[in-house]
């Protein structure tokens, strides 16, 4: 049989291809439910498909409650390499793809969102998410504001007949989409690694340092941010005694 997110998607497919086999719906509110049905099948000596509406099943969609039962019940599972959103934009984005880190859609809320990208601001690792498109722009606020003009990929409705790469930074991705109409589509976001320019031992005695040389504060602190790769609010929280220390530098 064939375990489907959405029966009546997988439908479509399977009669292109004339395939008939029993179909069952699996999602994440049936989960629990489906996995026992489908164990009972495959103790049956059955072979059972799992498939997602688009994109590989667990990446962002339901299935890992199922496979890590199979395995525990010490049935094989065998993967079918398809098409992956993540893996797509990547391979197209012009981002180091050496090491990468794909973290799923960022948080609906705002404060949640927010303090995942903060704590996103030091990773020297591309990062790839998902994104609404209903949210697109507030998100793309937030990383302008946190991650300053970090590099960045917009990977909107790929392999559709409407696929399309935005790229530059936060800032000027949300101004483009801001001039259309409407924003729609399935969204890929990719964040180009931090990049650390200088390895200050005391970024406090530096901040004060620009200070005796005639900087204001705040002016000193976004050069000391930039110059180590940090979000200002980070260095601001140290120098103001709200935080008491900041996080482990990375190495280029």
């Amino acid at each position: 049989m064939i375990a489907c997110e959405d029966t009546r998607q997988t439908q479509k497919l399977l009669h292109h291809y004339e395939i008939r086999k029993p179909l069952v719906s699996y999602h994440e509110h049936n989960e629990a439910t489906r996995t026992a049905e489908i164990l009972a099948a495959l103790e049956r000596g059955e072979s059972v498909a799992l498939v997602s509406d688009a994109g590989t099943p667990l990446v962002s969609d339901p299935g890992y409650r199922v496979v890590a039962a199979a395995i525990e019940h010490g049935f094989q599972v065998i993967p079918i390499p398809g098409a992956s959103a993540a893996l797509a934009a990547l391979a197209a984005s012009g981002l180091p793809p050496d090491e990468f880190r794909f973290i799923g859609f960022l948080p609906s809320k705002t404060n949640a969102r927010r303090k995942a990208l903060e704590q996103l601001a030091n990773e020297p690792s591309t990062v790839i998410a998902y994104e609404s498109p209903h949210r697109i722009l507030e998100t793309l606020s937030d990383m302008a504001e946190i991650l300053g003009g970090r590099r960045v990929v917009l990977a909107r409705e790929l392999t559709k007949i409407h696929e399309e790469f935005l790229r530059g930074t936060a800032q000027t991705i949300r101004e483009e989409l801001e001039r259309r109409s409407a924003v729609k589509g399935e969204m890929t976001l990719l964040i180009a690694g931090s990049e650390r320019i200088a390895d200050i031992a005391d970024p406090l005695a530096e901040v004060h340092r620009l200070e005796e040389e005639g900087l204001d504060r705040m002016e000193a602190i976004k050069t000391v941010a930039k110059q180590m790769g940090l979000p200002k609010r980070e260095l601001y929280r140290l120098v103001t005694g709200q935080g008491s220390s900041l996080p482990d530098k990375q190495p280029h």
